[in-house]
């Protein structure tokens, strides 16, 4: 499966400006799979009630893209339901069906917690033979809410992951693929928020060795994810079946 990250360096609070940067880097690219970072319309911000989403607007743009490049695009974005507000990750199909996983670990540092809530569920997409956990950022820090029980292949992490950390989201990344036998892909923004934050280029895929597999080139990242590779891999290193039995309390 071809998979391509794209490094956005997101508008702050310009879904219009940002909907147009996306479909322009992409305009010729092809691949299975397209990830944009977390909230990629609007960039991290706490000002939930000012930018989120009350019509669909970032899934009905992914939609689109998804339809137009017959591939599947994820991301998140900030949305509005029922009166509480979400960092939503979504996962769009070009066949319409539409997987969506609320962010579970809500990063207090910022503040974010006191503004969105929280996700109650795992969600694992099955495409094209692969079946992807779901991520957002500082997710990446929780290692028992991943772990894996025989149950995915890969990981996506879309993220916002400031530059003062970068080196704790890179060996985070590096390390839930050796111990979950799995690929992960982690995609990072890039460029400066609106908080004055600095964010480098830094988004990886690594296969489940802990080996980087991808290669860029400009803002895009790209990456074969091989499904034979990684199963004589796993069937070679069995150290799933030594894994500890445990239950997560949601």
């Amino acid at each position: 499966m071809k998979v391509v990250g794209l490094n956005l360096d997101i508008i702050w609070k310009n879904k219009a400006e940002n909907f147009k940067h996306i479909e322009n880097e992409l305009q010729h690219i092809e691949a299975d799979l397209f990830i944009l970072p977390e909230m990629f319309s609007t960039g991290f911000c706490m000002d939930a009630a000012e930018v989120s989403d009350r019509n669909e607007e970032s899934l009905e743009f992914l939609k689109k893209l998804s339809k137009a490049k017959n591939a599947a695009f994820c991301g998140s974005a900030p949305v509005e339901q029922d009166g509480h507000f979400y960092n939503r990750m979504f996962f769009v199909q070009p066949n319409e069906d539409l997987s969506s996983y609320n962010k579970r670990h809500l990063f207090s540092f910022s503040g974010e917690d006191k503004v969105y809530t929280p996700g109650n569920e795992r969600v694992i997409v099955e495409y094209k033979g692969i079946r992807f956990l779901l991520q957002v950022c500082y997710d990446l820090r929780f290692p028992v809410f991943a772990r894996n029980n025989d149950d995915y292949d890969a990981i996506l992490y879309v993220a916002n992951w400031p530059e003062k950390r970068v080196g704790a989201w890179e060996h985070l990344l590096k390390a839930r693929a050796i111990e979950n036998l799995a690929f992960v892909f982690g995609l990072n923004r890039i460029g400066t928020d609106g908080n004055n934050l600095f964010y480098q280029e830094s988004s990886h895929c690594f296969f489940a060795d802990g080996a980087e597999i991808s290669r860029k080139d400009g803002n895009l990242i790209f990456a074969d994810l091989d499904m034979n590779e990684l199963k004589d891999f796993r069937n070679h290193f069995q150290f799933l079946n030594d894994r500890d039995d445990f239950s997560i309390q949601l």
